[in-house]
């Protein structure tokens, strides 16, 4: 049965940016005020008597946490959650208490430009400290290698036998595998070779050797935006960008048996990238509909040796964007269970 505030209490409620829902004790919606209403994307008409979480396409809360704090007449906060509502991500605080054992009230602030501000700013400062400290490990991993490899080298014409070379050789391989990561961890050193070209260029190339390691049960499908207008970048290094992302995907995707990918390009407009407003840019959105990322490697994905696959390197993401920050750009990325959404941005300058 809908609740109905006073009509002076109905007009503070609803002034409010807070979005506040009143449930009952089995989380049915019997009030919602003007900004749940529009959160939710419904009437109240649909709203009331609706099962709250029915009302979510995604919802990273554990409702039995909730439920027992309020069984025990505690209140109950959470403050980062992640509720998907026709298929755009929100994160919220959530607040909920009970009041006159019948009723439990729940007030949801956003926090998605905040946490997003915030999060870019930690995760760019990360991300560098990061990168320098594995460069750093890495040049000092080189020099001795180097060394230990050329030693290795001069033993094996020393040795009479044919056996004994087999241990001098088996320490060059290594020497080499350990010197080839140790680049892959260093990431792209060569300078950018950009130029201005139509950046459909570079995905359809990217597009090309997916369809070739793709298994059957997975679809790459393409949506361009056919006025983007060309801009400077490196095609190189923008396919090694695009590939890196969607190798990840079709790992992720497995034996799912449909399993997509989807490229899309559009135009976006007024964004800024490292404190530059830029009027235009290109966006790049890498989709899938997989199981999604995990939520406790979400905020260090981009860092070096962090993945989810079990042997995974680690270093994709990370080279991906280290490569979009020298082209002044940025990635962005939302996840969930049954998708994941990777954004990339690139300048298009006048």
């Amino acid at each position: 049965m809908p609740v109905k505030p006073l009509p002076e209490a109905d007009a503070i409620l609803n002034s409010v940016l807070t979005n506040i829902l009143v449930l009952d004790n089995k989380l049915h919606v019997i009030y919602a005020n003007m900004a749940a209403q529009q959160l939710l994307a419904q009437s109240t008409k649909k709203l009331y008597g609706a099962y709250f979480p029915d009302l979510l396409n995604y919802f990273s809360l554990d409702i039995s946490l909730m439920n027992t704090a309020l069984s025990q007449g505690q209140g109950f906060t959470d403050n980062e959650v992640n509720i998907v509502i026709q298929d755009r991500l929100y994160v919220l605080s959530l607040t909920a208490q009970q009041f006159n054992r019948d009723f439990v009230l729940i007030e949801m602030t956003p926090l998605n430009n905040h946490k997003r501000l915030s999060q870019e700013q930690l995760q760019q400062a990360q991300q560098t400290a990061a990168r320098d400290l594995v460069r750093g490990l890495a040049h000092e991993i080189k020099n001795p290698l180097g060394g230990l490899r050329g030693a290795a080298q001069l033993l094996s014409r020393e040795l009479p036998q044919n056996e004994l070379q087999e241990y001098t050789k088996l320490i060059i391989e290594q020497a080499d595998r350990l010197r080839n990561l140790v680049d892959r961890l260093l990431g792209p050193q060569q300078i950018l070779q950009q130029k201005m070209a139509n950046i459909h260029q570079a995905i359809e190339r990217t597009y090309a050797l997916l369809k070739l390691e793709k298994p059957a049960n997975i679809e790459i499908m393409r949506d361009y935006d056919p006025s983007l207008p060309e801009l400077f970048h490196d095609p190189e290094q923008i396919e090694q960008v695009i590939l890196n992302i969607a190798r990840n995907a079709l790992q992720a995707l497995g034996h799912q048996s449909d399993g997509t990918i989807t490229i899309k390009t559009r135009t976006a407009f007024q964004v800024t990238l490292h404190g530059t407003r830029y009027r235009l840019c290109a966006r790049i959105d890498i989709e899938d509909n997989g199981p999604g990322i995990p939520m406790h490697l979400q905020d260090t994905i981009f860092y070096p040796m962090v993945s989810g696959h079990e042997n995974g390197s680690g270093l994709g993401l990370s080279i991906a964007r280290n490569i979009i920050d020298q082209h002044h750009g940025k990635i962005e990325f939302n996840s969930w269970p049954g998708h994941t959404l990777f954004s990339i941005y690139l300048p298009i300058r006048q």
